[in-house]
Formats: C-alpha cells, structure tokens, sequence
C-alpha cells in the first residue's frame, strides 16, 4: 500500500523520509553548498515570491553569493553586469535582454529577483545557451557543432538511469517515445547551467574571491530526481549541490516523491498562471 505524506502549507518537508523540516537548519545547510537550485514552473508568480523568499535567506547567511537564470542566455551577460551596477533602468533592462525574444513570460513575475540582485549586489549570470544549439545538437549530434559554435559548453555527460523515463512522464508520454533527438536537446540545456554555474565558481577563486555560493534560478524539470543539472554538475566536479522545490500538493506519495529533491516546500494556492507576452 502506498504511504501518502500530509503536507501543510508555509512548510518544509523531507522527501527522504516524510518529515517536516526546521527552515533554519536546513537552510544553513544549503548556505555552506556550491550551488542551491531552486525549480519554478515559469509561470506561477508564487513560485517566484518563494525563490526570492529563499534566496534572501540564503543571502543573509552566504553573502559571496551570485544567482544564475535559466532564461538568459550567455550573450546577454555584459546587460545584466550593467543591471546589478545600477546602469539603465527596468525597462532599458528588458528591451537590452530582449525579453520577448530570449523567455517571454510576464517579467513583472521575475522583477522581484532581478531588483533584489541589483539592490544587494548579487552577480547575475546568464546560464543559457543559443536556442539554435539546442536545435542543432537534438537534429545532427553533438560531434556534428564545430567548437567555435558550442557556445562555450562541453558535451554532455550520458544520460541517468531513468532520466528518459522521468522525461516520458514529465511531457505525459512513457520512456519509448522520447526520442533521442529530443533528449540530446534537454541534454544541452542541462549541460548549459552546469557549465556556466561551474565556470562562475571557477572564475571567482580564479579572482582570489571567496567561494561563491551559486544559487540557480531553473525549471523543475531539469532538476528533479538528480537528472538533468544536477546529474552535469557533478560531472563538471561540483557535487555539493542542493536542489529545493515548491510544491502546491497537500498530499504525496512517498515512493514517488523519493529522491525527488533535498526538500519541498507547500506554497500558497497560487494565483492562475501569468500570459505569456507583455
């Protein structure tokens, strides 16, 4: 019989073994790691409320901080320099990014996070690659992208047991019908925040800067179960890594929720999701 897990909302909770999680242990811990990763659904504002809530937190307990954006890709990076420096205002920001073009979610849901990082100072990094690699390594392979266009990434370290089936449920299909093509693309995108997470923390004790803790801004799904970013991080030689989760669900089933992340956190009944467009 399955053991479903009681969940109450403003709470932590450990998949591991079902129990409700103490915030401020927990999130000490999370302050001495490499990088913490929080998962969104792009479109839920309460997602993002939760993102800031944590990271501030974490903020206040790791101060060598920086937070990195799945939605930016690295070309933009010199534009979010600029933002945290104070140079150009919010609007100026959104047209330099081209944010229509590069994630096209409502920004007024993501603005919370990008003034935080400019108000205290914390380095953004742009974590994602060209859409068009994405695209090319999914049709011709990896082998097939000259070097000069590999947008400064390395190839993707082979797939996780079950990473395929996890993507099979995840787009409601099972593991025989997630092609190859369309797994060497969410491959990409995992190898992408890895690498320019890695190369941040690299670059800082390069400087002769303290040991940045790196706090991922990513979609769920190339999080969870230790597939995906997580799974190319540790390959990259970063492995103290955490993964935190919202979660609406007053209720889960423990076997699936296992392994999921290092813990979960019940948001408020969220708000409907935010149009995409401006």
């Amino acid at each position: 019989m399955a053991t479903t897990l009681h969940h109450p909302i403003a709470r932590w909770l450990d998949p591991a073994d079902g129990a409700l999680a103490d915030p401020a242990p927990l999130l000490a811990q999370m302050a001495t790691l490499d990088a913490v990763l929080l998962g969104e659904t792009h479109d839920v504002a309460e997602i993002h409320r939760w993102q800031l809530q944590v990271a501030t937190c974490l903020h206040l307990l790791r101060p060598a901080m920086q937070m990195g954006f799945e939605m930016f890709p690295r070309r933009v990076q010199p534009v979010l320099d600029d933002w945290v420096a104070g140079a150009m205002g919010t609007e100026a920001f959104l047209e330099a990014v081209d944010w229509p073009k590069v994630w096209g979610f409502a920004p007024e849901i993501y603005l919370p996070l990008f003034h935080f990082c400019r108000q205290q100072r914390v380095p953004m990094l742009a974590l994602n690659c060209e859409r068009a690699l994405v695209t090319r390594v999914g049709i011709e392979g990896w082998d097939a992208v000259p070097e000069a266009d590999r947008d400064g990434l390395t190839p993707a370290a082979a797939e996780t047991p079950g990473h395929r089936a996890y993507i099979g449920r995840l787009t409601g299909h099972d593991s025989t019908t997630v092609t190859d093509r369309f797994l060497r693309a969410q491959q990409v995108w995992d190898r992408a925040f890895a690498c320019n997470i890695a190369r941040a923390i690299a670059a800082a004790e390069t400087a002769g800067q303290a040991r940045p803790l790196v706090v991922g801004i990513i979609g769920r799904g190339h999080l969870e179960h230790g597939h995906g970013t997580p799974h190319q991080l540790r390959d990259l030689g970063i492995t103290r890594i955490g993964v935190l989760l919202p979660t609406e669900a007053a209720e889960h089933d423990a076997e699936a929720v296992r392994g999921i992340g290092d813990a979960l956190f019940r948001i408020a009944p969220p708000e409907p999701p935010a149009p995409r467009g401006r």
